[in-house]
Formats: C-alpha cells, structure tokens, sequence
C-alpha cells in the first residue's frame, strides 16, 4: 500500500465497522497503537441532516488498508445497530470507495448489477477535512444496497480534485487490492453482463472455487469503472 495513500485517490477504500460506544472504541484502538488517519473521532455537524450527530474515526490496518470506525445516534443508521448489547464492535455496515464520477459508478452499480441507491448527501466542513485528512473536502455520497448484507458507499470528491486513478497494473495478489463480493444467482450471466457493457474482466471465465467453507460456489473477478475489485459469485 502507497504510504503517501489520500483519503480523495480513487483506490481508496475502507471498511466501516459501527462500534456501540465510541470513546471505548477509540480508547481500545489507542491502547493497541494503531496508525491515525483521522487525528480524533469527529462529530459530523447537526446542519446536515443525513449525517448530523454520526461520529467517526479513520485508522490503517497491519497492511496500510483504511478501516472506520463509526457511531450512529438515535434514529440514524440500521436499527440493528441499536439493539441493547454488551458488545463494542458490532459489524460491519458498508464499504466506501472514492470514485471519479457517481454518474457512471450509478451506471455500473445500479443499473448494471442491481444495487439499489438508499441515501444521498453532500458533506463538507472542518469536521469532514479532519475525517478524511484532506484540506478542502466536499464529497458527493451516495449509499448504494442489496436485499441484504454491507452496503457501498460512492465517495465522489467535488474538490479537491486531485486525487490519483487506480494504477493500471495492480494485481489480485498486490497488498494494494480490494475485492467487493456480491452474491449473484448466475456467476456466469452477471459476468456476460459486464462484458457486454464493457466492463473491465479480471477473469475470463467463470471460475470453480476450490474450497466451499466461504459458502461460495463459483465465481468472476471484474473492476468497475474506476478499478475496484468486484467479486460476482454465486453461493
């Protein structure tokens, strides 16, 4: 993983996993050293109101790959998430991934494979710089959901507009690689699908998996419109 990696290059992505009580969890990420990317959890401001009162913290994993950890207030976010509990971390909600034009990506994700957008906002703001370390952030979101399962989060930076494309060359075994899996009732036609709106094919065929304990059959690997991995795999 580039150690110069910013929150706005479009192979950007984290996984954000929704913790009960935030100070607890950012106390138990500090005792075991994590690296910051966020310098504190911030509280997203009350003026938007799809994101008012969310708090949030980004960090690095062992490899460099960005993770959040995130609190929602009462009324935002699943109701799952505010079942009475002993629990700190309690899964995982969605991943993010910084893309060049929503536009398309809604194309790709929406219209393409099925996904359907649940929620829109445009975040900005000191709070969101602090967030994302990165100095003059507006960002066009767009949370994007199956019948079940993490959502993905289209994070197009409005400015600063400087962030770097996916090298052309990353491979499925660079530690820079991420891979979204999506269930999928016919690996082979959504693979067929792709293909014939030109989407980038990682793999040319349907592959068996060799090992069933993930639950998976079969599968494809493509890259949407700005180089994430996607995972089409029936299980």
């Amino acid at each position: 993983m580039p150690s110069d990696s910013r929150g706005n290059d479009r192979w950007f992505q984290h996984v954000a996993i929704i913790v009960s009580d935030m100070d607890r969890a950012y106390a138990r990420l500090r005792e075991h050293r994590v690296q910051h990317a966020s310098p504190a959890p911030q509280r997203l401001p009350d003026w938007n109101p799809i994101a008012g009162g969310i708090r949030a913290f980004y960090f690095r994993d062992p490899d460099g790959h960005f993770l959040e950890v995130l609190w929602f207030p009462a009324g935002k976010g699943d109701p799952k998430w505010h079942r009475a509990t002993d629990c700190l971390f309690l899964g995982i909600d969605h991943t993010a991934i910084v893309v060049g034009d929503t536009d398309s990506s809604l194309r790709f994700y929406r219209d393409l494979l099925g996904l359907t957008v649940a929620g829109e906002s445009e975040n900005y703001g000191p709070e969101q710089e602090r967030l994302n370390n990165v100095f003059g952030v507006r960002l066009r979101i767009t949370t994007l959901r199956a019948g079940a399962g993490p959502g993905i989060e289209l994070l197009e930076y409005l400015t600063p507009r400087d962030g770097r494309p996916m090298p052309a060359d990353v491979k499925a075994n660079d530690l820079f690689h991420w891979q979204v899996t999506l269930a999928v009732s016919d690996a082979a036609a959504a693979l067929d699908s792709v293909r014939r709106a030109n989407g980038v094919i990682v793999t040319p065929a349907v592959a068996e998996m060799p090992d069933g304990r993930l639950g998976l059959l079969r599968g494809a690997l493509v890259r949407d419109p700005d180089g994430h991995g996607l995972q089409l795999a029936e299980p």
